[in-house]
């Protein structure tokens, strides 16, 4: 399926006149690995938006409390609309009135290996085993280090459809855990969701 086509429902939410968001409408080129970012949302409530590259979208997932180091740890996470690429280096206010009002920082990103095999060991795509309900990945980004695992748990057939984000093997001794988001800094430039709405009330 065309990028366009899977960012529909994306675009249909937003009003680009009104929001600084990408419009996905710019492509990327350049191979490399997928990337991946985690931003955190000051929305109507509080959240962490885990986003891992497939193909020519990011995949998107809503993490209320956050990813986590600790493999006891078992995150929530909820699918939300395909992102375009480009929506890695967002950061800044989203207007009121508009679908998630509120300030986004980048909080982390980096780059990932699909991990995902099937029963003969046979590496499978990541975008199906997306579509099969459970893939395994490392990340290697600037906070988040190591394998993790994407598991759904309810299929959203009686309800909104539900996954768990969950990091595999050991815990990093040295590892940042899931941090206070009102004390959080952004990877991209360093600013707190504080100073990164201050700036946007001053435009």
């Amino acid at each position: 399926m065309a990028s366009d086509d899977r960012l529909g429902t994306y675009r249909g939410r937003r009003d680009f006149g009104r929001t600084r968001e990408p419009s996905g409408q710019a492509v990327r080129t350049g191979g490399g690995a997928p990337r991946f970012v985690v931003q955190i949302h000051d929305a109507r409530r509080m959240h962490f938006d885990f986003r891992l590259q497939a193909g020519d979208v990011l995949k998107s997932w809503s993490v209320p409390k956050g990813p986590s180091t600790d493999p006891g740890d078992k995150r929530l996470a909820v699918p939300t609309e395909d992102h375009p690429l480009d929506y890695e280096d967002f950061e800044g206010v989203i207007p009121q009135g508009e679908y998630g009002g509120g300030t986004v920082i980048v909080w982390d990103r980096g780059t990932y290996e699909p991990l995902s095999h099937d029963r003969r060991g046979r590496p499978v795509d990541f975008a199906k085993s997306l579509e099969g309900g459970h893939a395994t990945f490392r990340l290697h980004g600037t906070k988040l280090r190591g394998e993790y695992a994407l598991t759904r748990f309810r299929d959203g057939a009686d309800g909104e459809e539900a996954w768990l984000l969950v990091r595999k093997g050991p815990a990093r001794a040295d590892g940042h855990g899931t941090p206070d988001p009102r004390r959080a800094r952004s990877v991209r430039t360093g600013r707190t969701l504080a100073q990164v709405a201050a700036a946007g009330a001053g435009k």
